[in-house]
């Protein structure tokens, strides 16, 4: 069965940086598209970040020159690495991937930005 874990999460202060993880089992991971979405208290989820099988890149515009989504597909894990962390960054983030139209979610990981 498919399962994502994400880890990584926790509190930072404005300014700082965090790198989440997300492990992924029970589906080929090299050939699907990987994303990391992220919900505040009280707003709907919305998508971060992506990445293509290939590489290809695509960010919302409130992180893009902050955040970083990579992968590393000889480990089944995708990354988001977040500098300059604002406090509206704060949320749940989310390890997403849609396979056959079926969307898999991770449990999510908490990140709080504040002094």
């Amino acid at each position: 069965q498919v399962q994502l874990v994400e880890s990584g999460g926790g509190l930072v202060q404005p300014g700082g940086s965090l790198r989440l993880s997300c492990a992924a089992s029970g589906f080929i991971f090299r050939i699907y598209a990987m994303g990391w979405y992220r919900q505040a208290p009280g707003k709907e989820r919305e998508l971060v970040a992506r990445i293509s099988s290939r590489g290809s890149t695509n960010y919302a515009d409130p992180v893009k020159g902050r955040f970083t989504i990579s992968r590393e597909n000889a480990k089944n894990t995708v990354y988001l690495q977040m500098n300059s962390l604002k406090p509206d960054d704060t949320a749940v983030y989310y390890c997403n991937v849609a396979i056959a139209l079926q969307d898999y979610w991770g449990q999510g990981t908490q990140v709080t930005v504040s002094s």
